[in-house]
Formats: C-alpha cells, sequence, structure tokens
C-alpha cells in the first residue's frame, strides 16, 4: 500500500464515520481519579461507563499498597516473567488468586485480551475443534482467529443450538473447546453454565469462560459466575478473569489446572513476549482480592446489588427498553447508532455520562447507551441519572 493509498483509505474510512454519524470528536477526557462521580470533559457528571464496579480503584488499601510497593520495589519490573521479571509479589498475587477462584493454579497476563489468547493459542491446535458463543468478546474470537482449530458458532446462550453444533461437528477432532462469556458486556445476561457443562460432559469437550464482567460482580464474595451457578471448580476447565474491573487494578489472568499453568508459562506468546507487572499494580492487585474475600468487600458486593436493582426499576419505570440485563450492566436500547450517540450527547449535558454502543460493536439496529452501576453510587446519584433519563428520553421521543 502506498503512502497515497493509505492516506485514501484513511480518510475515506473517517468520511464513513462521519456520514454514518458515529465520528468521535475526542477521546473522553477523565481529569482525577475513576469514581461515581467524575471530571469528564472538563464537567462533573454521574459516571454510568466505569467498570470499577465495587469502587475500589481509589480505595486506601489498595493505594496504600501500591505506594509500599513502589517504595520497596521500584516503578518496574524490568523484563519479562522468563527471564527475571517474575519478582515474589507476582508468584503471591498467583497463589491468592488460586485460593479465591478454587483452582489448582493460575497465571496473571498483561491484560484480559491478552489471557484469552495466550490460553487459547496454547489449548487448540489444527485438528481440535472450538465453539464459541455468537456474542462473545472480541478477545475471544481474536484469539481464536490466531490458531489454527476449526470453528463454529452457536446462538447466543441457545443451548439446544450448542447441541446441534456438537453433534454435527465434534466426531472428527481430536480436542474440542466451548468457550462462552460469563456475562455478556453488552447485554449484561448471564451463560446458562450448568448446560453448557452438562453438553460438555456428553460430548467429552472443555470448557471455558471469560469472566471478566462476572469476577467480583457474581457468586461467593465475587468469586464468580461458575461459584454463581455451585459448579464444582474442578468441574468446569478454565476461567479466565481480569484484574482491571471489579479488582480495580489492571491485568488478565487464567485460573486453571497446574498442569496447563506450566504449559502457558512456555507456550503462551502473550506471557513470553511481555513484561511483567510492575510492583506497585501486583501489589494493588493482592490487596483488592484481599479486600474483596473480607466481610468489608462483600458488603460491597451488596450495595452494588442493591443500587442495581434502584436503577433497573427506575429506568423500566421510565418506559425504557434495558433489553436482556441481570447483571449491572444495563443497556438503554435505542436501536439507531446515530440516535444513540445523540442521546448520550444529551445525557452528558444533562450531567450523566453514559457511553453509546454502536455497530460493529453490537449489531445493526441494536445500538444502545450502555449503563453500569457500582457499589460507589448513592441513592442521590442514581436519582439524578434517572432523572437526566428521563428529560433525554422525552425530548428525542424515546419513551
Amino acid at each position: 500500500m502506498s503512502n497515497h493509498e493509505l492516506d485514501a483509505f484513511l480518510k475515506a474510512r473517517i468520511d464513513s464515520l462521519r456520514d454514518a454519524g458515529t465520528l468521535r470528536p475526542h477521546l473522553p477526557l477523565l481529569t482525577g481519579a475513576q469514581g461515581a462521580k467524575a471530571v469528564i470533559n472538563g464537567n462533573s457528571v454521574v459516571n454510568l461507563a466505569s467498570n470499577n464496579y465495587l469502587g475500589i480503584a481509589t480505595h486506601p488499601k489498595l493505594v496504600q499498597a501500591a505506594i509500599d510497593a513502589l517504595q520497596k520495589f521500584g516503578a518496574g519490573s524490568g523484563a519479562v516473567r522468563t527471564i527475571i521479571g517474575t519478582m515474589e509479589l507476582h508468584e503471591e498475587l498467583e497463589r491468592r488468586l488460586a485460593r479465591f477462584k478454587g483452582s489448582e493454579a493460575t497465571l496473571v497476563f498483561q491484560s484480559g485480551f491478552t489471557a484469552n489468547a495466550g490460553v487459547l493459542g496454547v489449548i487448540l491446535a489444527e485438528g481440535d475443534l472450538v465453539i464459541s458463543d455468537q456474542l462473545n468478546h472480541a478477545s475471544i474470537i481474536d484469539g481464536i482467529r490466531l490458531t489454527k482449530a476449526d470453528r463454529a458458532v452457536y446462538k447466543h446462550c441457545d443451548m439446544d443450538d450448542l447441541q446441534r453444533v456438537l453433534k454435527e461437528k465434534r466426531a472428527g477432532h481430536a480436542k474440542a473447546l466451548i468457550v462462552t462469556d460469563g456475562v455478556f458486556s453488552m447485554d449484561g445476561d448471564i451463560a446458562p453454565l450448568p448446560d453448557i457443562l452438562r453438553l460438555a460432559k456428553e460430548f467429552d469437550a472443555a470448557t471455558m469462560v471469560d469472566d471478566a464482567h462476572g469476577s467480583g460482580v457474581l457468586g461467593d464474595h465475587g468469586r464468580g459466575t461458575v461459584s454463581h451457578f455451585g459448579i464444582p471448580h474442578d468441574q468446569w476447565d478454565i476461567t479466565m478473569g481480569t484484574l482491571s474491573k471489579a479488582v480495580g487494578v489492571l491485568g488478565g489472568y487464567v485460573a486453571s489446572s497446574s498442569d496447563l499453568r506450566t504449559v502457558m508459562e512456555h507456550d503462551a506468546r502473550p506471557f513470553l513476549f511481555s513484561t511483567s507487572h510492575p510492583p506497585a499494580v501486583t501489589a494493588a492487585a493482592i490487596a483488592a482480592i484481599d479486600l474483596m474475600d473480607s466481610d468489608e468487600g462483600q458488603v460491597l458486593i451488596d450495595k452494588m446489588w442493591e443500587n442495581t436493582r434502584y436503577f433497573k426499576a427506575g429506568l423500566t419505570a421510565l418506559g425504557f427498553d434495558t433489553g436482556i440485563s441481570k447483571t449491572p450492566i444495563t443497556p438503554v436500547i435505542i436501536g439507531d447508532e446515530a440516535k444513540a450517540i445523540q442521546f448520550s450527547d444529551a445525557l452528558f449535558a444533562n450531567g450523566v455520562f453514559a457511553t453509546a454502543i454502536v455497530f460493529p460493536t453490537v449489531a445493526r439496529g441494536r445500538a444502545r447507551v450502555r449503563t453500569i452501576v457500582t457499589a460507589g453510587h448513592e441513592k442521590h446519584d442514581l436519582d439524578q441519572a434517572l432523572s437526566a433519563f428521563e428529560k433525554t428520553g422525552k425530548s428525542l421521543s424515546v419513551i
């Protein structure tokens, strides 16, 4: 591609975004801390866009743990894990995570995205089969694309269709893996893990769940979707989670058998070729796991759910379509892409930040404003947000 061709391609893409009404003039700019109330683009607003589910990104225990590690160990780790980038803190975090998740072992990656790419790349080879939910996260889709395994997609959370795919395609493949989000990030619904596990056993397939939006939200003390359904952890094969959402810090991890951890240490390319987490990040993540596993952590989880029920009920009473959400992720379905962006902009003018989600992140005609309620919100914040939704919905003829 010549420079001229590249310039023409970029201009055409920007023009297409502008014509569709989906071109962002700039990225939202956060000034100060990530909280339930935040200063975004210079305006103080109710923040309904953060993944900081438990509000602990600014918790004093996490902040102090980061400061202490920074002073003791320095700013960076200096290498990849397999050379000299594995510090005592990294192994301590992985031990804490394994205990928290009830798994034999865990391995931490730089992000949830790289965790999915890392584990899928390790376990799937030519001659294998991977079966993916239609609405799985982009990191799962891209991770699968990097493998040579045969692939199939089943209709979203449709167990009859998953059974059909298994019947048609399982035979003739060495290994089979069923992979699903635990909580789906755009609709807020929960995958039926017990039914997936039943079919996996019937057809001799392994199971994997991306629990990025389930960890810290569902299950005992936020242990995730597997815990939520009461599935023994030794019955579910692989769980991916993040340290970047409810945990309030940064990174991803895979909870699995000790054997899988060993293989990932040797073969997972994102792990092999990325510098390990800085000490401050690692220490803050340890503090977060300890906090979540305490009485204080359960209080925060309970408050998050109380706020979630309150806000969902308010949106429903106003007449908004909130889809099939069962979690703090609550979409307000608008439909038209340009109108969803207009709705988000009007909300911001009325003191609420909630982002528009449009194609290709969601299907055409299913654009929405996605909201996430956290433990950090107070009732008056949610009342302010509901008032803004009512005003905006009426002015744009959505309700």
